[in-house]
């Protein structure tokens, strides 16, 4: 059972009492008459051969207050959209899928490079950015909420408890994010939000001085979290982050565009466990090498527009507090494991933090090297300014593919 503790800036929703589903769904399902509700969910075709994403189409099955599903579905050939097609056809909601590998999403895809309003870099960013495109263009739900196909431990009450702020009206949320314990398997899990996000928040207080944003990140359990959900109307302005960055990116967005009594956090889950990526030691394109690269340069991206001053000085002192606060945390994540039963690689840990303190040093180069660098697709409301029938263009393409290519 969860703790009452409300620490930081944001509202943390608990999971106090163990609701019965079966309540909090009945309660959703009035609640859709007056705030439809929709889900996006991100995949690769590779999601579709793993062993978690037929449990997660099976739990959806039974959900009964969705108006919409959207699938962005990425890395697919027509041979594997049309499988996916049929893999995705046991849902009773209204879906659709994007095929964003088809000539006719690539054609689209090519109208907005022209304009350089294309996402640059593809990925889960791109993905989630043109779903967020049909939401808007079916006009089908007012609230949706967005959560990853690679969930081993999903169950529906995990969307249920991640959709009802935004989706109550007596609510005054915006924005939810999902947080909870990465622990499976006996061991203790979430290794760059443990040993490199919160170690870094808590360098960059002290390097950089107080900061109402670094405040923000720190109320937050678990920012690298890939589920949250929002009103509708939040997606017109928000500029999503292409790379591994994503979830730093939106969260800054949010604090940038909303007062903070406007979002929260929810206890979405008691145990959690999803496809773990490799540390990659000797490919910094690669894995948690490459994350935590892209956050770093999404922390320090942010900071730099609220006044901070960066130099290569300034990256070493970084890189030198950070290494020192991450080795402290490993102390304190061995005794919770100690205490808790669970098993605790230290010297994988200590290797982590390691590659993680040269990370910051290379996403500091990056920075200072492209100054100019656009790192965040441009907003709907800015794409729909240049070509005022692309929602209608995206709309067309993915009724049109999903009709040609499923089974008659």
């Amino acid at each position: 059972m969860g703790d009452f503790h409300q620490n930081g800036i944001i509202t943390t929703l608990h999971n106090l009492g163990q609701r019965p589903l079966q309540d909090m769904e009945a309660q959703l399902v009035r609640f859709k008459n007056n705030r439809p509700m929709g889900l996006v969910l991100p995949s690769l075709f590779s999601e579709l051969e793993g062993p978690a994403l037929s449990n997660i189409v099976d739990e959806l099955t039974r959900v009964p207050y969705l108006d919409e599903i959207v699938i962005g579905l990425d890395r697919a050939d027509e041979s594997q959209y049309r499988f996916a097609l049929e893999y995705f056809a046991k849902l009773p909601q209204h879906h659709r899928m994007l095929w964003n590998d088809g000539p006719r999403l690539m054609a689209i895809d090519a109208q907005l490079k022209e304009l350089e309003l294309a996402p640059t870099h593809m990925g889960k960013g791109r993905n989630v950015w043109y779903c967020y495109g049909y939401i808007l263009a079916s006009g089908r739900a007012e609230a949706v909420a967005l959560h990853d196909c690679d969930i081993l431990t999903y169950d529906r009450s995990l969307l249920a408890r991640l959709i009802y702020p935004v989706a109550n009206p007596n609510f005054n949320y915006e924005f939810c994010k999902g947080y909870y314990a990465r622990v499976a398997g006996q061991k203790i899990g979430g290794r760059v939000m443990r040993l490199f996000v919160t170690p870094l928040i808590r360098t960059l207080k002290k390097v950089c001085g107080p900061s109402e944003f670094l405040e923000y990140m720190d109320s937050f359990r678990y920012p690298l979290a890939g589920e949250f959900s929002m009103r509708v109307d939040v997606i017109n302005d928000l500029h999503i982050p292409s790379d591994w960055g994503l979830e730093i990116g939106v969260l800054s967005e949010m604090k940038r565009n909303y007062a903070t009594n406007r979002l929260c956090q929810v206890d979405i889950a008691d145990i959690y466990d999803h496809k773990h990526q490799e540390l990659s030691l000797e490919d910094q394109s690669k894995g948690l090498s490459k994350m935590s690269v892209d956050i770093g340069k999404a922390f320090f991206r942010k900071l730099a527009t609220n006044g901070a001053v960066f130099s290569p000085e300034v990256f070493r002192t970084i890189k030198a507090t950070y290494y020192r606060i991450a080795l402290d945390f490993i102390d304190t994540y061995q005794n919770d494991a100690m205490i808790n039963g669970l098993e605790y690689d230290r010297h994988g840990e200590e290797e982590s933090v390691e590659l993680f303190a040269s990370n910051l040093m290379l996403a500091g180069e990056h920075f200072l090297d492209r100054p100019m660098d656009k790192p965040f697709i441009p907003s709907w409301n800015r794409v729909i300014s240049a070509i005022p029938d692309i929602l209608e263009q995206l709309k067309d393409a993915v009724e049109l593919d999903n009709q040609e290519y499923s089974k008659p």
